[in-house]
């Protein structure tokens, strides 16, 4: 597209994308949430999914969350 991949993820960005903040109030539920169903996750919140898929730094903070979650289910 252009020579600034800047703007090209910008103009890339998906509409429904909830953007890092929105994202990461509601990370812990959609956390609880992918544990059981990823699907289920998408449907509810497709604004946290469309910002999961183009933000790297959030979709790492939710592999921790998945990652601790499911630690916690082990131990039950």
């Amino acid at each position: 597209m252009s020579s600034w991949p800047g703007l090209d993820r910008l103009l890339t960005t998906d509409p429904q994308d909830a953007g890092c903040g929105k994202a990461m109030e509601l990370l812990h539920v959609y956390a609880d949430l992918a544990v059981a169903d990823p699907d289920t996750a998408a449907r509810r919140y497709p604004d946290v999914a469309a910002h999961l898929r183009g933000c790297g730094p959030c979709a790492e903070d939710l592999e921790g969350l998945l990652a601790l979650v499911r630690a916690d289910l082990t131990e039950i």
